[in-house]
């Protein structure tokens, strides 16, 4: 086995509830084998010399009402490799564990809070998930941004020694899925990447663009001026043939080009437009 060395926040948002896991490493695909999580019961960070099983054995026991504890000593004690082992664990009531088995290559260890575990192994030094932790801590900005936030913290202070190559951030949130079918809120992976976590950034504002609903203050109203700037955006996309005041054809030219660009979801009443979505289009058609 290869060891998956890196550094990851294991987190419950006390606000809404959300859990998310956003990680980073010198690894291919490090997301696919660190992170699991189940809305409403915890999220899981396995790495080091990864027991996948952690996740959902995790996951199971806790929809069975075993303590963190409780499973933290289930492992040590089946697991026969355990001293290679490094995880962190989250709860629906905010309890956390972080653990770094002695074999971890150094420097490896973690910080557990309440709502919160950080853990990392060949990693620069300890700095690296004290400022994760202090900047999670401090940030005021949205969960999924707020977890970015800690990892490119972590990255800075020195992240893992051996250099950078995938990140991932999942966030589980009931019915947060595409169509509300599933829990996964935020599934993104940059699998192979010089800069993975700026990357990682990028496509959670992408995310975003796509799939958030308009927000009341991004709201705008079709008038002449905001008209050119659309009808501008259609004739370069060739969904509009010549220019004319705003009509029925340049709805549904808009709308075709939104279905085409993948932000159909932030489409209003005809005579408005979301801001979000008409920046974003003049970004492609300039």
């Amino acid at each position: 086995m290869k060891p998956i060395n890196t550094f990851s926040i294991v987190a419950r948002d006390a606000t809404t509830g959300d859990f998310g896991i956003a990680v980073a490493s010198k690894f291919l695909a490090v997301g696919s084998a660190v992170s699991f999580a189940e809305a409403n019961v915890g999220a899981v960070a396995t790495q080091a010399y990864a027991n996948t099983t952690y996740g959902p054995r995790t996951i199971a026991a806790l929809k069975a009402n075993i303590t963190l504890e409780g499973i933290h000593q289930s492992f040590s004690a089946t697991d026969e490799n355990y001293e290679s082992r490094q995880y962190g664990l989250v709860d629906a009531k905010g309890n956390s564990i972080t653990f770094t088995g002695k074999s971890c290559f150094p420097w490896a260890g973690g910080i557990a809070k309440p709502n919160l575990a950080i853990q990392g192994n060949l990693l620069a030094g300890p700095q690296v998930v004290e400022h994760m932790l202090e900047v999670y801590q401090s940030s005021t900005l949205p969960f999924p941004e707020k977890l970015l936030a800690a990892l490119l913290a972590g990255d800075e202070a020195g992240g893992d020694k051996r250099g950078k190559q995938s990140a991932s951030l999942l966030v589980a949130r009931p019915e947060g899925g595409y169509g509300g079918f599933n829990d996964r809120y935020i599934d993104l992976r940059v699998d192979d990447h010089p800069l993975p976590i700026p990357e990682l950034k990028r496509l959670l504002e992408l995310r975003h663009v796509y799939f958030e609903k308009p927000k009341a203050e991004n709201i705008l109203t079709i008038d002449t001026t905001i008209a050119k700037r659309i009808t501008k955006i259609l004739l370069k996309s060739g969904f509009l043939k010549e220019e004319a005041f705003w009509n029925e054809a340049s709805e549904k030219a808009l709308r075709d080009l939104a279905g085409m660009e993948n932000v159909e979801d932030r489409m209003l009443e005809p005579g408005q437009i979301d801001k979000i979505a008409l920046e974003y289009l003049e970004s492609i058609y300039k």
